[in-house]
């Protein structure tokens, strides 16, 4: 299975932002629903594209 073009987005605007809910917020869907889409990329690309911390990603 290929990433779909949604998901690539939110990686970018993840990056951007540096926060899942800023990136959220720019891409106007809620938090849960950006962090489920890179859990998803995570799980087809089979390894963590993000480097959770408390201060941020």
């Amino acid at each position: 299975m290929l990433p779909t073009l949604r998901q690539l987005q939110y990686l970018k605007l993840l990056s951007e932002h540096g926060s899942f809910s800023r990136a959220a917020e720019s891409a106007h869907v809620t938090q849960p629903t950006l962090s489920a889409g890179i859990q998803e990329l995570e799980k087809i690309l089979g390894a963590a594209v993000v480097d959770r911390a408390r201060s941020g990603v």
